[in-house]
């Protein structure tokens, strides 16, 4: 199959890449990290302006989706300028309550999520994933254990991060929202949606640590010359390439499907975001690599998006569990 963004997805896309080259967001990701959350906000509501929430609210709650494709298009920016705060979270929210079957639990929700006066975080709790995503700063935290799924009133301090950016926290208490099979389900939707945009993500990350990392080997030189003109150098940027190019494919055929309601969209997903977040690890890699020294310190902004990097590897699925995933479907 073929997919290209016809032309009103790619003027969103440049809107939005315009938008947030001008926000300042090595600035405001430095801020959340060390809990001061009002840039972010500020940030938030002007992307939610530009109707980047209301794509995961469906049209009765006051929103313009769900819709997949558009998302995955939002995301890639969103990743590409390294934007912090629970914006996955919020989405894989929206998509829970959409899908849960209460229009009591969506009214009271899904509209603050759509105009952004809404920050929620979404935790599904297993052994693997205990923490709800900048428990913080949301306004509502879900979390689905089982089959029963709680309002958390309370939270444990925070917990290490393979990026500071993004503040995992232990949620506590709250009283039960509803159990059975309709949160089972609706969980398992939800997580598939926050893997795409996870996926979504970490591709726009991986595009931004490729580009500056050529700009700099045209202009780091040694011997006399631009490092980029090394043989070594031009494979370990073309194998870098090489892997968001791939995993770009796999993206919009996942959003697609997910979009058409197909049953084997989960695998697509999967796939997507394997190959999304390794190429992203790859970048991240390549960049350090080539930069050097310079590429450890916290100054360099670059930091920013080689830890997030990292940390979106094992966010909503484990390059093992997403593989396992690919083969059973």
């Amino acid at each position: 199959m073929r997919f290209l963004l016809d032309d009103g997805q790619r003027e969103f896309a440049r809107s939005l890449d315009g938008m947030l080259a001008a926000a300042g967001t090595p600035g405001v990701a430095r801020a959340w990290a060390s809990g001061v959350h009002a840039p972010g906000r500020a940030l938030w509501a002007r992307l939610a302006d530009t109707g980047v929430f209301a794509l995961a609210v469906p049209e009765r709650h006051g929103g313009l989706g769900p819709l997949p494709v558009e998302l995955g298009v939002a995301f890639t920016e969103l990743g590409r300028h390294a934007v912090p705060g629970p914006l996955v979270e919020t989405v894989a929210a929206a998509a829970f309550l959409d899908r849960l079957g209460d229009e009591t639990a969506a009214g009271a929700w899904l509209p603050g999520i759509a105009t952004g006066k809404t920050v929620a975080s979404l935790c599904l709790l297993s052994a693997d994933s205990p923490y709800a995503l900048d428990a913080d700063a949301a306004d509502a935290v879900l979390v689905v254990d089982g089959d029963t799924v709680r309002l958390s009133d309370g939270v444990g301090p925070v917990q290490m991060s393979l990026d500071p950016a993004r503040r995992l926290f232990r949620p506590t208490g709250g009283q039960p929202l509803a159990r059975g099979h309709a949160v089972t389900a609706a969980a398992a939707h939800a997580a598939d949606v926050a893997a795409l945009v996870t996926a979504a993500q970490s591709l726009g990350l991986g595009r931004t640590l490729l580009a500056r990392t050529v700009a700099h080997a045209e202009q780091r030189t040694q011997f006399g010359v631009a490092i980029g003109s090394f043989q070594a150098v031009k494979h370990r940027l073309a194998d870098a390439l090489l892997g968001l190019e791939f995993a770009e494919p796999l993206l919009h055929a996942a959003a697609l499907a997910l979009a058409q309601g197909d049953p084997d969209s989960g695998g697509q997903i999967a796939a997507a975001k394997v190959a999304a977040c390794e190429a992203a690890c790859t970048a991240a890699g390549t960049a350090l690599q080539i930069h050097g020294a310079i590429g450890y310190t916290d100054e360099l902004d670059l930091s920013l998006w080689i830890r997030k990097a990292r940390a979106l590897r094992s966010a909503w699925g484990t390059p093992a569990a997403c593989r396992a995933r690919v083969l059973t479907t």
